[in-house]
Order: structure tokens, then sequence, then C-alpha cells
């Protein structure tokens, strides 16, 4: 089935074309995996450059991983989305060397906006932080490849 008919193909590119314009995400090394209507998963390891004075993982960055999928998962639907608002809560720390995963899912769209739940997780499944963003959508359309 071709992209113009298939919502998760057209979702993908959609969310393909935004991280190719993206170069805070590419030049920290995130990837994005997984993509549908209304959800995304990047990924990011850490490196050594990314943890604050006490050793850890600095929430900028922490956030900034959920923030992008989150920013992907909003904009799969076609038109331009951009953050409301957001509130992390950091719930366990992560050091240099370890894998990042950020998985976002919409929770409701109603009318021009929408909220979205983003867990970031270790590799090994361990929940690291809880983010929850609110979008808004902005006329025009985003355009997909």
């Amino acid at each position: 089935m071709g992209t113009e008919t298939d919502p998760a193909a057209l979702s993908a590119s959609r969310a393909k074309a935004l991280y190719d314009r993206d170069p805070v995400c590419r030049s920290l090394g995130i990837t994005l995996g997984e993509v549908g209507p209304g959800r995304a998963t990047v990924r990011l390891q850490l490196t050594g450059d990314m943890v604050n004075g006490h050793g850890i993982a600095h929430g900028g960055f922490l956030f900034l991983l959920a923030d992008a999928a989150f920013s992907f998962a909003c904009n799969t639907h076609g038109p331009v989305t951009v953050a409301q608002g957001a509130q992390v809560s950091f719930l366990r720390p992560a050091a240099a060397g370890d894998e990042l995963v950020a998985e976002a899912v919409e929770r409701v769209r109603s009318g021009r906006h929408g909220v979205y739940d983003v867990t970031v997780r270790q590799d090994d499944g361990t929940v690291v932080a809880e983010f929850r963003g609110q979008s808004v959508m902005l006329s025009g359309e985003l355009r997909a490849g």
C-alpha cells in the first residue's frame, strides 16, 4: 500500500522529514526509531559530555530526548505542531554509556491541542524519567519527504 493511504507509513514519513531537518538531534546522536500515528520512539547513547557535576546524566539531555520523541509523535498527523508546555519528573539517574530510549504516546487530541506522555528508559527497561507534553497545532502542513 502506498504512503498516500497508509497512516503508519505516512506518519513515519512525516517524522523522518522532521528528523532530517533537526540538526540538534542528529548532532547529539539521537536516532529515530518506530513511528506511528501519535507515537514515536527515539534513542540516545549518553556520553561523558552529557553528565553533570554529580557524574549523572544532565537533566537537560533527558528533557531534550523526551521532547524530541514528543515532537516526532505530535507531528505525525500532518499539521505543524509545537510544544505549548511540558513537565518532566526525573526518577532515576542515568550515566555515561547508558543507552536511553524515549517512547512518546498520544493521550488525547482535541481541536488544535494534544497531550502526550513520554517514558524515558534505560536499555534494560528501567524507567529514568516521565515527561508530559502539551501540543498546539499551527497552520500549515508538515511535508513528508
